[in-house]
């Protein structure tokens, strides 16, 4: 019975000291440690290229380092499963992207469920992509390129960062509007699809503008288009897709997300940093300069983002009958 009672009164104390450390303090002293951005593309790319910007940020902000991890593979789903499956701390973050929204319908076993066990925290930027050719291309618009791919039908090899990339999905969506018929040509990130447009490898490749705009400018690559709804304050003398293809429009986006559960303490924390970095007229004009613009917001509207984008791409994925490759 005395024992008992020991144990009774160890319990009642540690009940007692249970408000210090109460799910509302969890945002006071968050980040204690390093924190690790998980990327699922390959380094110098845009996804890579707006964490590390962002990452740097928080770091100054925070006082603690934001760590970029580039978990490369299976079209961003093994740092998405990473990420997933990692504790609901704060610890372990996912630089979410419109290949997440895609790969939902592309793939179809994954081994988490991305609206369920992601949390949204906030966007980072949206951009539109730049539809760009090698100048020894013959077409300088994009009627010229509709035309010629039309007369040399499974002629035009246009590259991405992978199946089920914005890259990928921008071209697919270009080819079920213009009924054209182009080879995808899938790379392990779009660094290396880069390099082998560059080199004339490839034809054509729908780029994200933050690693491929300072190619453009200096005339080794020759942008057709751009595939925002509006023409890009980057390139403003550069038309969109929608202007020659009525509808058209394929936006690349970039946020923060993590495991569902996390404290939305933490989530409240990051959110505003982050937001408050997209205001930053220093980062805001780097963003502007890469083609980008910030995407701000709270949480709720950024997962009411990754809803609308998971039900418009599935509507292509299924249209175009696509499956990973």
């Amino acid at each position: 019975m005395q024992l008992s009672r020991r144990r009774l009164l160890r319990l009642a104390a540690v009940t007692a000291a249970l408000p210090a450390f109460s799910p509302s303090t969890w945002g006071q002293d968050y980040p204690s440690r390093p924190v690790r951005i998980l990327v699922g593309f390959a380094a110098g790319g845009a996804p890579d290229i707006l964490a590390r910007l962002m990452g740097q940020w928080l770091s100054e902000r925070l006082g603690q380092q934001f760590v970029v991890e580039n978990r490369t593979g299976a079209a961003s789903n093994i740092a998405t499963e990473a990420v997933a499956h990692a504790p609901a701390d704060g610890y372990t973050l996912l630089l979410a992207s419109m290949g997440n929204a895609v790969n939902t319908t592309l793939y179809e076993k994954l081994p988490y469920e991305f609206m369920r066990d992601i949390a949204p925290v906030a966007g980072i930027s949206r951009e539109p992509l730049g539809m760009e050719v090698h100048p020894s291309f013959p077409a300088k618009t994009v009627d010229e390129f509709i035309s010629y791919a039309k007369a040399n039908p499974g002629k035009i090899n246009y590259a991405s960062a992978g199946s089920g990339s914005s890259l990928h999905m921008a071209g697919e969506l270009f080819k079920l509007m213009t009924g054209t018929d182009m080879v995808h040509v899938p790379y392990r990130g779009s660094p290396p699809a880069l390099t082998d447009l560059l080199g004339g490898q490839v034809q054509m490749m729908f780029s994200p503008l933050p690693s491929s705009i300072g190619y453009v400018r200096t005339g080794r690559l020759r942008a057709l288009a751009t595939t925002g709804a509006a023409r890009s304050p980057a390139l403003p003398d550069i038309p969109t897709v929608g202007e020659i293809v009525p509808g058209y429009e394929a936006t690349a986006w970039y946020g923060v997300a993590a495991p569902r559960n996390t404290p939305v303490e933490i989530i409240d924390k990051l959110n505003r940093e982050i937001n408050a970095g997209l205001a930053d007229a220093k980062l805001k004009a780097r963003l502007v300069e890469l083609g980008s613009s910030p995407f701000v917001g709270p949480p709720s509207e950024f997962g009411k983002h990754l809803a609308a984008e998971t039900e418009k791409w599935a509507k292509v994925v299924r249209a175009a009958n696509l499956k990973p490759e």
